[in-house]
Order: C-alpha cells, then sequence, then structure tokens
C-alpha cells in the first residue's frame, strides 16, 4: 500500500483473484506513473484479491521478474480485499469481469455506505479510447504470458492516470 494512504487522497485499489498477478502488477507500474508525474501526495495505490487463497504471499515470480525487467520494484504481499476498503477507496479498479462481479456483489449487500466507489474494470478508459478491444486482463499465473499482461496494465495504467488527472483537475 502506499505509504501516503489516507482520507485526504485519492485512494485506487486495483483487485484481481488472488493479488499475487495482476492486481500488485497494476498497483507496482500505476505507482511509477503517479511518481513520474509529481502526485504521489494526491494519489495512494494498493491492491488486494477477492480470494484469500495467497493470503501473505510475495507477489507471483512472473510477476516480479517482469516488473524488475521493466525497472520496477514491488515488496507488497498478497490480501484479500477487507470490508473497510468499500469506505475508504474511491475507485476500485478490477482486471477482470468474474472480480468486478465479486466486487459488486459486496457493494450492494453493504446497506449504508458513507462512500460509493467508482467500480471500473482495468482496461475501461483504453477500451473506451479504442487502444484495445477489451476491458480485462486475462490471468498471467493461467496462461503464462507475463509480458503481455505487462504491456496491457502499462496501457491500462496510463489511461487510468489521465482519467483521474482529468477528474479531479490534477
Amino acid at each position: 500500500m502506499s505509504a501516503n494512504w489516507g482520507y485526504n487522497m485519492i485512494n485506487v485499489l486495483f483487485v484481481c483473484m488472488g493479488n499475487i498477478c495482476r492486481s500488485p502488477m497494476a498497483e507496482a507500474v500505476f505507482a511509477k506513473m503517479v511518481k513520474e508525474a509529481g502526485l504521489e501526495s494526491k494519489i495512494a495505490i494498493d491492491s488486494a484479491g477477492t480470494s484469500g487463497w495467497h493470503e501473505g504471499e510475495p507477489a507471483h515470480s512472473g510477476t516480479l521478474r517482469v516488473l524488475a525487467a521493466n525497472g520496477i520494484s514491488y515488496s507488497g504481499r498478497s490480501r484479500q480485499m477487507a470490508w473497510s476498503d468499500f469506505e475508504h477507496f474511491d475507485y476500485i479498479v478490477c482486471m477482470d469481469r468474474e472480480n468486478l462481479q465479486a466486487v459488486k456483489r459486496v457493494v450492494n449487500s453493504l446497506a449504508k455506505r458513507s462512500t460509493n466507489p467508482q467500480l471500473l474494470l482495468f482496461l475501461h478508459h483504453a477500451k473506451a479510447a479504442g487502444m484495445v478491444n477489451t476491458d480485462e486482463v486475462s490471468d498471467p499465473y493461467l496462461h503464462g504470458r507475463f509480458e503481455d499482461t505487462y504491456a496491457l496494465v502499462t496501457l491500462g495504467a496510463r489511461m487510468l492516470l489521465e482519467a483521474i488527472r482529468k477528474e479531479h483537475n490534477l
């Protein structure tokens, strides 16, 4: 989780199933972009999984390998989403429809919330701009193509940051 996470910031949570492949990759790539844009005092980033299967584990070796090859370090540990995430995060960005539906089920079950996070698919903005034909990032845990995942994550992160900057006049 970003060291500056807080209530006066724009808080972004990336979500996949186990929080060892796609969402930590998105967290790391997005954090690098946020830092390069000089926005780390305005945007906080974290990632989580809809399942607790890998709770406490480091990111998958394929994720760490492709991040390192691109000059990005990552030391986070897998965690399952918590109830508090729905209160603290402004954006909950899911890697695929399956995880988005799981998040929506929880949101719909919460009777009262003081906040309503934006729920969206990771590649939503890239697809809307005509840059990709899908709004989902497939799971490299299943297919092993971590470099392909990294390319999609980089594009999606860039487009998400652009959208957040525009929405919040950053």
